[in-house]
């Protein structure tokens, strides 16, 4: 009995002190929000009409040079001052612009891509019309993510205009294969790397000022891609001996395959575990969210590990941020409804972490399915990105220029489960941030890739403002 009362004494005190600690840590809101009176924006919003109505869908494994030949005559006439005073290198459809500074010695990359996504389903409005109507530009491409590519050249534009010098080699690259992960920025980092460019900073898309993050926190916050998951695309199969339907078999290989995938959803066989970037994106966070949710992450010396542990459970976000995650989306066996398959597939794509990289949790998947007599293929992998360090410099500097930029905007950092471009330039960068300085509410996500894809351009400005901030305030070379 003394035991019990001691532990109840000991878990009372602990709430209190928890209690205690949350109350006197001050709220914080992130609360900008894009002037809603620029008279930029409409002009802003034009060029990426034009921009949107050229369609730029890419195909795998297809040449299409001349498509985004043309799409490059777009670009001269939306902006000419970049096209008459950088270098411009073109490779198979894929661009990089050279904006000689008065250093080479930490040059910045700054990149987006030409490409977008096959249309499909029904459209409210046609996919590439570029229409301006209702606050925003509408169609496929407006959020990904020539957005952003309008905004780092009208941001050029703007400072060449000005007469502006960079301190530094400012690239501009945008390739037209980002969306199969094609040849077109390998080849654009292989040109960087033949001229012996070493970019102190890479500046891609991924992250953005992202609405209401979390469940519980409202507002705009810059989520600033320190890093991205590795990847996989997994193929089952499980082989019997096929036959009529009317003998059925035990064992069968759907049956195998349905049970695999039961136990995989049932009994996660991956470890969930709270990395560094993800508990200081917490941390950021925890001051502008609401109460509960504000008690637990401010008090992460105690709750760290049982939401690592509990919450991956009852929430897909969460499970993306602290595991490796196993979607199964593709199955094939037989032809017909009274055969039983001879062999039976099941494709899966994996998103890794970076506690339990490709290689491990691949052998984990290959043993539970070995249990089911089921054969893995892997059909493509790459394993996690490079962590930008959030403590470094370049990282700082992000953070600096979003302050800047957008007044009140709360940072944090983010580690992305989708993939870009900037992972071809970790070959040649410590540094590739995934940051699109664009507001991304819940309308832009769901269009994104999706259908009615539509972009608020009341958020242009900023964008803009951001890209020339990002290059002017970068003053390197006078201090060497």
């Amino acid at each position: 009995m003394m035991a019990l009362k001691l532990i109840l004494i000991l878990c009372l005190c602990l709430g209190v002190a928890v209690l205690v600690r949350t109350l006197m840590i001050p709220v914080r809101r992130s609360d900008y929000k894009p002037p809603a009176d620029d008279p930029r924006a409409l002009a802003y919003a034009r060029k990426l009409y034009e921009m949107v109505k050229y369609d730029t869908t890419s195909y795998e494994f297809t040449d299409q040079r001349e498509t985004f030949l043309g799409y490059h005559r777009v670009l001269e006439e939306l902006f000419p001052l970049v096209h008459r005073s950088l270098d411009k290198i073109e490779i198979d459809g894929s661009l990089l612009y050279h904006w000689k500074g008065r250093s080479d010695r930490y040059p910045i990359v700054l990149m987006g891509h030409q490409d977008v996504v096959p249309v499909s389903d029904e459209w409210t409005r046609p996919p590439f019309s570029g229409e301006i109507a209702d606050g925003r530009v509408w169609g496929r491409g407006s959020v990904d993510t020539k957005c952003s590519c309008m905004a780092f050249f009208q941001a050029v534009e703007e400072l060449l205009s000005e007469g502006y010098e960079p301190e530094q080699d400012i690239w501009l690259s945008t390739s037209c294969t980002e969306e199969w992960g094609g040849p077109g920025c390998p080849a654009l980092v292989a040109e960087l790397k033949r001229r012996g460019v070493k970019p102190w900073l890479v500046c891609d898309e991924g992250g953005g000022l992202y609405t209401d993050p979390m469940m519980g926190i409202k507002g705009n916050f810059a989520m600033i891609g320190v890093s991205e998951k590795g990847r996989a695309n997994v193929r089952f199969t499980a082989k019997g001996k096929g036959g009529h339907a009317s003998t059925p078999q035990k064992n069968s290989p759907i049956a195998r395959l349905s049970a695999f995938v039961c136990d995989m959803e049932k009994h996660c066989p991956f470890r969930s575990e709270m990395e560094p970037e993800t508990r200081a994106m917490l941390e950021a966070l925890a001051p502008a969210a609401s109460f509960p949710i504000r008690l637990i992450l401010e008090n992460l010396w105690l709750f760290q590990y049982p939401i690592a542990w509990f919450t991956p459970h009852i929430n897909g976000q969460a499970a993306a941020m602290l595991r490796t995650t196993m979607t199964f989306t593709m199955a094939s066996g037989s032809n017909a409804c009274n055969v039983m398959p001879r062999e039976a597939t099941l494709g899966a794509n994996m998103r890794f972490v970076h506690h339990q990289d490709m290689v491990e949790s691949l052998e984990v998947v290959r043993k539970a399915a070995a249990k089911y007599d089921l054969e893995t293929e892997v059909m493509q992998g790459t394993p996690c990105t490079k962590k930008v360090d959030i403590k470094g410099e370049v990282y700082r500097y992000i953070e600096q220029t979003v302050s800047k930029t957008f007044p009140g905007c709360v940072s944090s950092p983010y580690v992305l489960t989708a993939a870009t471009d900037a992972t071809f330039y970790e070959e040649i960068c410590d540094n590739c941030i995934r940051f699109a300085p664009i507001v991304y509410g819940p309308e832009e996500k769901k269009g994104i890739h999706g259908v009615d894809e539509a972009l608020r351009y009341d958020c242009l400005p900023g964008a803009v403002d951001f890209y020339k901030n990002l290059i002017t305030g970068h003053r390197k070379g006078e201090s060497t």
